[in-house]
């Protein structure tokens, strides 16, 4: 990853979000009516496939391809662009589940008479792949699979796209499962063995444009994507004052290591500066980051705090600018600057 932020000169606009996870899925009741979990482990809630697919369509296809499928089906809905210039996913795992299925019936099958459809289905680039099948795109398609900056890195190359000016609009979301073995294994490494929140699932999917119009959601000012940086400095690298922002969202997950971060970040700014910590509701989990940018787009599309953290209601200020910031073991940074249109 270069030690470089772009310096965002088109306006980009989200214009549509839509999300599969451990809140009611396809709404936005966990703005006001979290659900809180206390277990470890929380798969996604899923909406009714059947008003998406056939159930022929359904059986051929796993979770995740169906949550990337039905959250993008609700962008191009919502924003009426059918047929987006580019899709790009972030995923930390890829179709893990399939590569399960795979393995398994490879072992107890002895390597012989294989069906290939969870072969085929297993790979990282499914996911983009499939959309794109699905809306028959033939343009720019991609996928980035960066652990907990995946989907920065697909939404950071959508930017790099609007900037050269070879797109208009993209489909970049977040995508990743987590089966129960899967979740097992993580609990014995660093990236879940201190958590305190939920290990979890996140599908949510963003349609941008440079279209500037009424339906749009929330203009993003700056993207700033770093390895290894100093983070005051990252931040005088922003296209405003810290002054001038008037809430942050960060991911505090309970990790000593992990939130000693996003403390020493917060510390930078003023004392009353609203902190919205996302994980509490939707845990941890490699594209979770899809679900924190949802929450600073929330915020400023509906001019009040989401009920996190003892927030919730109205504050007696307009929230022009939100600033959401994520990092994977204080290696890679990001943060993405949403302000009001």
């Amino acid at each position: 990853m270069n030690d470089f932020s772009l310096r965002v000169s088109k306006n980009i606009y989200i214009k549509a979000i839509s999300h599969i996870s451990n809140q009611k899925p396809l709404s936005e009741e966990w703005f006001e009516e979290p659900i809180f979990y206390s277990q470890k482990y929380v798969r996604s809630i899923e909406p009714d496939y059947k008003e998406y697919f056939s159930l022929l369509e359904s059986r051929r296809m796993g979770l995740i391809l169906k949550r990337a499928l039905v959250t993008a089906i609700n962008v191009t809905r919502k924003s009426k662009i059918m047929n987006p210039d580019a899709i790009i996913t972030g995923t930390g795992l890829g179709c893990i589940e399939n590569t399960e299925k795979f393995l398994t019936a490879l072992i107890k099958n002895d390597e012989e008479m294989l069906t290939p459809t969870h072969f085929m289905q297993s790979t990282h680039n499914t996911i983009s792949s499939n959309i794109a099948i699905n809306f028959k795109c033939h343009g720019y398609n991609s996928t980035y699979s960066h652990c907990g900056t995946s989907f920065d890195s697909a939404l950071y190359d959508a930017f790099i796209q609007f900037q050269l000016g070879e797109i208009h609009s993209a489909l970049v979301s977040g995508q990743d499962e987590l089966t129960p073995d899967y979740f097992k294994l993580l609990k014995k490494i660093p990236y879940l063995k201190n958590v305190k929140v939920c290990g979890s699932e996140a599908s949510v999917s963003f349609m941008l444009s440079d279209e500037e119009n009424g339906e749009n959601i929330a203009k993003i000012s700056d993207v700033i994507l770093l390895n290894k940086p100093e983070i005051k400095k990252m931040l005088g690298n922003l296209k405003c004052n810290l002054s001038e922002i008037d809430a942050i969202v960060v991911g505090n997950n309970g990790d000593v290591e992990n939130d000693e971060i996003y403390n020493n970040f917060i510390n930078i700014f003023d004392v009353h500066i609203p902190v919205i910590q996302y994980k509490q509701i939707f845990g941890e989990s490699y594209s979770i980051s899809g679900l924190g940018l949802y929450t600073a787009a929330e915020i400023i599309k509906k001019q009040k705090l989401p009920v996190i953290n003892n927030y919730g209601g109205k504050i007696n200020k307009v929230l022009k600018k939100v600033l959401f910031y994520n990092h994977y073991q204080n290696k890679n940074h990001c943060l993405i600057l949403l302000e009001m249109l």
